[in-house]
């Protein structure tokens, strides 16, 4: 393990890359999937659940732990990897997009966000250097500067201002980052649905350097040919030695057509919220385990899958436990889902590595069409 943060490119096919993401922590083998831990927990499994799907790092969400249970609770406790048992890394989000979309009152100013807090009312003020602050008290080894996000579609005018915000906060964040081996800061290219804005934003940002680069305030709504269309205009303006990181995406099939473009992280919270509502996805596409032709039906959701939980038990029992509400349910189906989205970002690690993306790509769209 290094004791520095880096990013190796180990083959490519097409705009497709596989690679490695050094830290001291550990490596993060790309394209990665970041299973969410928004509160230090991914909701409804045990951390080392978790890394047996095949899991390399872990997003965590500053806002929430900002206010419950506080950051400098979790440093004076040791950090947030002794705190939620993950001694891998740990990827933390600036808390911009949370403060955008939860807070039930804001005020946005070019110095941060005034916000009152979803959980008890209590008044905050979130600014790129407390921001900045949060995440080096929790530890985390991937930070994110504070941006900006907003809601597509969008009028150009409000993507502009929003992005060149988010651009000063950007400059900010980087002289607020707390310096410390191994650890990194990436910027966050916005710029709504605009390829101008989208160059603008990435190259000003690639001005300023960072050790990676996201494109934030995608998959809020907007179609995955525009969320495609603005990665094919701004993957080219990243550098080719910096992981990129498509914040909050997302389906399988956008994972899949967004690391055929370039893409080398992602995060989401669809395959844990579908577990606890009894959806499992694999590569038959997504199956809904409420529906009565399940309750008789004694095949596992994959009997070829790698993941013990996967093929082992029954979609008659996984049916059951979801009518029933049985917490047990939302963990194993939980687990089924996380698995497989590890299973689909190995799969694109081979296929890349062997030159064969197209034919991986065909034969797994293939799958989800069949259906399950």
């Amino acid at each position: 393990m290094s004791q520095n943060f880096s990013f190796r490119l180990l083959a490519q096919d097409g705009a497709a890359r596989t690679g490695e993401i050094s830290t001291p922590r550990g490596e993060i083998r790309t394209p990665a999937f970041m299973p969410v831990g928004t509160a230090a927990t991914v909701k409804a499994m045990h951390p080392e659940r978790v890394r047996a799907t095949g899991a390399d790092v872990v997003l965590a969400n500053t806002y929430h732990l900002m206010l419950r249970p506080g950051a400098e609770r979790i440093a004076a406790l040791g950090g947030l990897h002794r705190f939620m048992n993950w001694p891998r890394p740990i990827l933390t989000d600036s808390g911009g997009f949370q403060v955008m979309s939860l807070a039930r009152l804001r005020k946005l100013s070019e110095e941060g966000v005034a916000f009152q807090s979803h959980i008890d009312g209590s008044r905050h003020m979130l600014t790129p250097e407390r921001s900045m602050e949060i995440q080096h008290l929790l530890g985390a080894d991937v930070q994110m500067q504070f941006d900006e996000c907003v809601r597509l579609p969008c009028p150009e005018d409000e993507a502009r201002r929003a992005m060149e915000l988010s651009l000063r906060w950007a400059e900010r964040s980087k002289r607020a980052f707390v310096e410390v081996p191994g650890r990194a800061l990436f910027g966050i290219v916005q710029g709504g649905a605009s390829p101008g804005l989208r160059l603008e934003s990435a190259r000003a940002l690639v001005a300023m350097g960072f050790s990676g680069y996201a494109l934030g305030g995608l998959a809020v709504g907007e179609p995955q040919e525009v969320m495609l269309s603005t990665i094919e205009t701004t993957v080219p303006e990243l550098p080719v030695d910096r992981p990129r990181y498509l914040m909050g995406v997302g389906t399988p099939d956008d994972i899949l057509e967004a690391a055929s473009r370039g893409i080398d992280m992602f995060d989401c919270v669809m395959p844990t919220r579908a577990g606890r509502h009894g959806l499992a996805y694999g590569r038959f596409g997504k199956l809904n385990l409420r529906n009565a032709r399940h309750a008789d039906d004694p095949a596992p959701v994959d009997a070829e899958s790698p993941n013990e939980t996967t093929r082992t038990y029954s979609r008659a029992y996984l049916h059951h436990l979801v009518k029933a509400g049985e917490i047990l349910g939302m963990m194993l189906l939980t687990e089924i889902n996380l698995a497989y989205y590890q299973e689909l970002t190995a799969g694109l690690r081979a296929a890349i590595a062997a030159g064969r993306l197209d034919e991986f790509r065909a034969a797994t769209k293939e799958g989800f069409a069949r259906g399950g």
